[in-house]
């Protein structure tokens, strides 16, 4: 069962600033710059690997037909790339407990 506790963006950067010494906006910048590098190599089709920690990736997904939830007639929904996450070994190993 999962916690209902939720680290935000405020408490990553807090933990980053403890962690390595830097000033909180120091940190604030640093975790931008990072999730920033990520976001932007996804979004040109690149796949970013950390070691220990994951693979984000591009996916794509193809069309298909679904319903609508209101009405029940049938829809296309059309094919789209989405950001996929698969987490390493070790990342699972640590969630595992």
């Amino acid at each position: 069962m999962m916690k209902e506790n939720c680290m935000n963006k405020g408490e990553l950067r807090e933990t980053v600033a403890k962690e390595t010494g830097l000033t909180g906006a120091d940190a604030e910048r640093a975790v931008d710059a990072a999730l920033s590098a990520i976001v932007s190599a996804v979004a040109k089709g690149e796949r970013v690997s950390i070691a220990g920690f994951g693979t984000f990736e591009p996916r794509e997904r193809s069309a298909r037909e679904g319903r609508n939830p209101q009405t029940g007639e049938t829809m296309q929904i059309a094919a789209t790339t989405v950001p996929g996450f698969k987490a390493a070994a070790a990342f699972k190993k640590a969630v595992a407990g």
